[in-house]
């Protein structure tokens, strides 16, 4: 007798606000924490739906994680959209960091429902000349001192993503957007504070080989966290004026 398929894990993710739905896909494990200021602001123009991916703020903290791919955030991230979005419209989307990496991923899969894509830093190094050994030094610094003992690595978001999430997406490397469909070029976005660092570089990289737009966000990588409120404003005005390009 077959066992049967466990059950998909339901969607996690939270709607504020009013007005274009803007999909947020936050960095790390995809844990929300800490972008309570940046929804609020934003949730003043849009219909804000805050994705996380894992359920880490939606009671799965501390359940055993599979290691992750992009794919696995972008399709559930296009999945909250058909559930959220009207029939034939499109939605904003914004991700940081590993978010980054998934939303230029769900642009690639189904740009059909997005009206407009910005990745803040996506750390695929890996597109660099010297990627491979620019991963190993991100990875080194990030997953060093301090690190969770391998038992307890699910017990904390940053646990999560250094066991999970860190190696798989940092290998991720952009599809550049069918020359029949130039318009879903994304926007990627650097931290002010961020210049010369090794996600500034990557991420201009990223835009040259897209053609895609670079816009300078305040802050560095961090924020979003760091400086909400002008970083909300920085985006919503990219967003609307992407908008006002393509109308």
């Amino acid at each position: 007798m077959t066992e049967p398929e466990p059950e998909p894990e339901p969607l996690s993710y939270d709607v504020m606000g009013s007005g274009p739905v803007l999909l947020l896909v936050p960095g790390g494990a995809g844990h929300p924490m800490g972008l309570g200021p940046l929804t609020e602001r934003l949730a003043r123009r849009f219909t804000v739906v805050t994705y996380d991916p894992l359920g880490l703020a939606h009671g799965r903290l501390g359940l055993p994680v599979p290691d992750q791919r992009p794919a696995d955030w972008s399709e559930g991230a296009h999945q909250v959209l058909e559930a959220v979005l009207p029939p034939d419209e499109q939605a904003y989307v914004f991700g940081t960091s590993s978010g980054g990496i998934a939303v230029l991923d769900l642009l690639a899969r189904h740009p059909r429902r997005l009206a407009h894509v910005v990745a803040h830093e996506p750390p695929c190094v890996t597109v660099l000349p010297d990627g491979r050994e620019r991963r190993e030094e991100l990875i080194g610094q990030l997953d060093g001192p301090g690190r969770p003992p391998a038992e307890g690595a699910d017990a904390t978001p940053m646990g999560v993503f250094l066991a999970h999430v860190l190696r798989p997406f940092s290998a991720y490397v952009p599809s550049p957007p069918s020359p029949t469909t130039p318009e879903h070029r994304p926007t990627l976005a650097v931290g002010a504070d961020s210049r010369g660092q090794l996600l500034d570089r990557t991420t201009r990289l990223v835009a040259d080989r897209l053609g895609s737009p670079l816009v300078e966000f305040p802050g560095g990588h961090l924020g979003a966290l760091d400086h909400p409120v002008e970083v909300a404003d920085a985006l919503a005005d990219t967003l609307l004026s992407s908008a006002r390009t393509s109308s």
